[in-house]
């Protein structure tokens, strides 16, 4: 699959809930009022997507499906794995951290890409918690996104992770975790279990304060450019992260600038001489978790010889500095608790002995 199934997903989006689309700057209105109130208040609950349009919950979901593993990883960190009865894009063997792993191989995949309409009517689901914007904008053979009134038919509600499915409608670069911070505030709201979602939230906000007491003072000029390598994507013409993209934030807050900045959108194909022009000092290595450590450093290593042997790469600044990063697409493009965690690996990197 393209890479941008994992961005704004498993490349393309982590969705809509909280209130409003969430700003780029951390926006008073990226949260409602009412998923505030709830997680001390209780029921009703209710989430807005990016149109605002909203959806309320009297209770507690228990039956859920979710788009893909971004939705399910939040749910199971969240403690609410046990509702989840379905999902599509399934997390491979070892993708998620050990203690989420085990029990998102026992979630059912109801498809092994985008879950076919009937199947997802037909679940059984109270709620579908969805990753993706449109479903148009996940190209050809795809499949047809069911409406609104096919959803209400069925029984489910139909919410989405805003963090990422409304960069389309944003007017502002994303520099901050804000919007996915929101996400895991509502979600903990809609399906009971705010403390959590509290505790998640403060252990992300804790993170990136350090790093930014340490490097956010950086002067603009004097900060090192970075190119996000999405090697799973394809070489022949390589697929950037821009600057509504959850990406751009953990390069901007770990005090980088993303060398695709100046792109609006959550993704971007380029050409080659793109990249040669920005000539970046550092290279993030942009390989999917493959399931184990042995088989993320044939992937890692793969990807480094490429560019250090292909003609239109090998002449880069990182290239011949030997400047790369090894960390892992998924906690880089998709929204989630461990964009903290590499906010902060990537500052350590570029600022040896700066960052603890």
């Amino acid at each position: 699959m393209r890479s941008h199934v994992w961005w704004g997903t498993t490349a393309m989006v982590l969705g809509l809930l909280a209130a409003g689309c969430g700003k780029g700057d951390g926006g008073e209105d990226a949260a409602s009022d009412t998923a505030g109130k709830s997680v001390s208040e209780g029921y009703p609950v209710t989430v807005t997507d990016c149109t605002g349009a909203k959806t309320t919950f009297s209770a507690a979901p228990k039956k859920i499906v979710t788009s893909n593993a971004s939705s399910l990883e939040l749910l199971l960190r969240l403690g609410a794995g046990d509702k989840v009865i379905g999902t599509g894009f399934p997390p491979g063997k070892g993708t998620l951290p050990a203690a989420l792993d085990a029990q998102a191989q026992q979630v059912p995949a109801l498809g092994q890409t985008v879950i076919p309409k009937e199947k997802l009517l037909g679940s059984g689901a109270d709620l579908y918690i969805d990753t993706f914007a449109s479903m148009g904008s996940m190209g050809a053979g795809m499949g047809d996104a069911p409406t609104e009134a096919e959803y209400k038919s069925a029984g489910i509600k139909h919410i989405y992770l805003k963090s990422t499915a409304c960069a389309a409608t944003l007017k502002s670069p994303v520099t901050d975790l804000s919007a996915v911070q929101d996400d895991i505030t509502s979600l903990g709201a809609v399906t009971g279990t705010g403390a959590k979602a509290k505790e998640l939230v403060a252990g992300m906000k804790k993170k990136v304060a350090a790093v930014q007491e340490a490097v956010g003072g950086t002067a603009e000029n004097k900060r090192p450019t970075y190119f996000f390598f999405d090697y799973d994507a394809g070489t022949k013409q390589p697929s950037v992260v821009c600057n509504r993209q959850v990406a751009h934030a953990v390069i901007t807050l770990a005090g980088a600038r993303n060398a695709f900045a100046d792109c609006d959108g959550d993704h971007q194909q380029v050409g080659w001489e793109d990249v040669i022009s920005k000539n970046p000092d550092w290279i993030q290595l942009g390989v999917r978790n493959r399931g184990s450590e042995a088989a993320n450093k044939k992937a890692f290593d793969e990807a480094q010889k490429w560019l250090e042997s292909n003609a239109a790469t090998k002449g880069l600044k990182a290239v011949k500095g030997g400047h790369f990063l090894r960390i892992g697409s998924e906690q880089t493009t998709i929204a989630g608790v461990t964009n903290a965690d590499t906010v902060e690996q990537i500052a350590k990197a570029l600022y040896p002995g700066k960052v603890d």
